[in-house]
């Protein structure tokens, strides 16, 4: 159960969300898929789904691009700057969705993309990397 769980709010991550055109059918088949369940963990009504699948979308573009830019300047992107840029994003994301979702798909959001940020925090940040909140 807990790897469902798990499986589930991986979704969030945002990284399926963006599909180029020239994306290989295996990517675009496993975002839809994963567009897919979070339409069903959210309740998401027909209206809502194309609204909140480019908000994510939008937001996937735009970690690419911070994370492009980054290592685009030959220096290796400081861990504590781009999970800095991450949450402003993620803050960003959710005042987008606000006017779209529900107080309750809201919340249900919300409590998944927690559950995807406590997943990935086990692996902790990059070795010389300092520790969270300093």
């Amino acid at each position: 159960m807990r790897t469902s769980v798990i499986a589930l709010t991986l979704l969030l991550a945002g990284t399926a969300f963006a599909q180029t055109p020239a994306a290989p059918a295996g990517k675009a088949a496993r975002g839809a898929q994963m567009m897919d369940n979070l339409s069903v963990l959210l309740d998401l009504t027909d209206a809502q789904r194309p609204q909140v699948q480019a908000i994510l979308e939008q937001q996937h573009a735009e970690m690419k691009a911070a994370f492009e830019q980054a290592k685009a300047s030959g220096v290796k992107p400081d861990f504590t700057q781009m999970k800095a840029q991450h949450d402003q994003l993620q803050a960003e994301t959710i005042q987008k969705l606000t006017p779209v979702l529900s107080a309750t798909q809201l919340q249900k959001f919300q409590v998944l993309e927690q559950m995807q940020h406590e997943h990935f925090r086990h692996r902790g940040p990059p070795p010389g990397a300092p520790p969270p909140g300093q």
